[in-house]
């Protein structure tokens, strides 16, 4: 009896990024709130991005630290200070990143060794991670910072290879083999299917499918409810081990902790809740693209006009610096002075999760990243659909074609840095489409369901915290198994 009250150690080791780091910080505060021992294992420079939130939770009694180990940047001939994966703004740094990321597995071995945790949670960016868990004998899980649908849809994709059989990047296919009707182009297809040469980003991918067929299971940041067709497809067809435990970000409840995930905001919390306080409820858009998409000054241009057009109150994030001069290039002159009082900028880090909770705000522009497109479904709002890179086209097809609580703003498009050039009038005619009218009204109706389902999911006997209530079991037994074995 006494090895079953014996506390888990779960390491967490994330992938380097934002969209990676937060989530899994978040998950690893719920596994730390049902009693267990968290070490989150990153580099000096995001170890200082969630040093706050790690203090705050060892207040409130939850075992929880940081282990650090330093980045290869000499090795690999990287500036010093890129640390982070949306600070690599070109391919040769992209790449090199890659390598560096592939050369943190020494330093991991050894705190594996020294600590000698019973888990190991990895980004599913870290293939080699599952020969390294299964040398000392512990299961490692997966994170995957996307959705099922996603992941689904990417292995039809790679094992069907519909991509090949149209005759022209624009002529649509169906994905094969899938629970639902969805049409993808291989322009909206990541660059990893449509690219002859390997690179060290396909080889990773190469790597990771290959690592998640041997290793224990997967955690998603998700719930059963939002993608019951998928979860099932992904354990039953696919056949792979897995644990739905979301929305994560569900675990931020206080003001505080809400804005202070990730970076630090660079506007007033309060300030920002104080300006939303003074709008009616579902009156403003809310305008974001997360950490990695980019836009040049004359796209930038056109969401403004886009936006202005609108008529509707909107909070616009934007991660544009002044240039050398003071001025700002991307902005039509006089634009901020006609829109006082309408709309705020705020150039930077936002606090995401407090503003898109607050009753004032009624829409979602996004690039479908799987933390926002989650965030925005948590908030039951609408949202206008922009996906740049990555997974986001799929993720756009669940939030518009499944979930039915969004429509697209036409990016035709995928890019790995600019986004696509979309004009005024589309942007103008989409904000409109969440906003005002019968539609509207619709979509912000099944998104406020799904809302409230998400919360029901991750309360008390909810199919999230019974997920999470049986992988601690699991793992339990397991490390019972190991520990009998040893002893024999």
């Amino acid at each position: 009896m006494a090895s079953e009250r014996r506390q888990l150690h779960l390491f967490f080791f994330p992938f380097l990024a934002s969209g990676h780091l937060i989530p899994a910080v978040d998950m690893a505060k719920l596994f730390a709130s049902r009693g267990l021992k968290i070490s989150i294992i990153t580099t000096p420079l995001n170890a200082s991005l969630i040093s706050k939130t790690i203090e705050k939770s060892k207040i409130l009694g939850l075992q929880m630290d940081v282990l650090i180990i330093e980045f290869p940047y000499v090795q690999v001939e990287l500036p010093k200070g890129l640390e982070s994966y949306h600070l690599a703004t070109s391919l040769d740094l992209r790449q090199k990143f890659y390598k560096a990321a592939a050369m943190l597995e020494q330093p991991l071995e050894k705190l594996v060794q020294e600590y000698a945790p019973d888990c190991l949670v990895s980004s599913a960016l870290y293939p080699w991670t599952t020969g390294l868990a299964k040398k000392f004998g512990i299961p490692r899980l997966i994170f995957h910072a996307t959705s099922f649908f996603s992941i689904c849809a990417s292995e039809c994709v790679r094992l069907h290879e519909p991509h090949k059989k149209v005759s022209s990047d624009s002529e649509p296919f169906i994905i094969p083999n899938f629970p639902d009707d969805i049409k993808l182009t291989r322009n909206q297809l990541p660059d990893l299917f449509t690219q002859n040469v390997q690179t060290e980003s396909t080889k990773m991918y190469e790597q990771a499918i290959e690592a998640e067929l041997t290793s224990y299971g997967a955690v998603f940041n998700s719930f059963y409810e939002l993608e019951p067709a998928y979860a099932n497809y992904y354990k039953k067809v696919l056949g792979r081990k897995a644990w739905h435990i979301g929305p994560v970000s569900l675990s931020n409840q206080d003001i505080e902790d809400k804005a202070q995930r990730g970076r630090e905001a660079s506007i007033n919390c309060h300030e920002c809740l104080e300006w939303l306080n003074s709008k009616k409820p579902n009156s403003v858009v809310y305008v974001c693209f997360g950490s990695m998409a980019n836009f040049n000054d004359s796209q930038l241009k056109e969401i403004a006009i886009g936006l202005e057009g609108s008529e509707q109150h909107f909070i616009w994030v934007v991660k544009k610096e002044k240039n050398d001069e003071g001025n700002e290039e991307w902005l039509p002159e006089g634009f901020e002075k006609r829109v006082e009082g309408k709309g705020l900028i705020i150039r930077g880090w936002a606090p995401q999760i407090a503003i898109l909770d607050h009753e004032a705000v009624g829409g979602f522009v996004t690039h479908c990243g799987w933390n926002s497109t989650l965030e925005g479904v948590s908030a039951g709002v609408p949202m206008v659909t922009w996906p740049v890179s990555a997974e986001q086209f799929y993720n756009e097809k669940l939030v518009n074609h499944i979930l039915r609580i969004g429509v697209g703003v036409g990016v035709q498009q995928w890019v790995r840095f600019l986004g696509d050039s979309i004009k005024r009038e589309a942007i103008q005619k989409a904000v409109i489409r969440i906003m005002v009218g019968e539609e509207a009204e619709e979509m912000r109706s099944r998104a406020r369901e799904l809302g409230k389902m998400a919360k029901k999911a991750v309360e008390e006997n909810g199919s999230s915290y019974s997920d999470l209530n049986n992988l601690i079991e699991e793992l339990r037994s397991h490390g019972i198994a190991g520990e009998a074995s040893e002893n024999n």
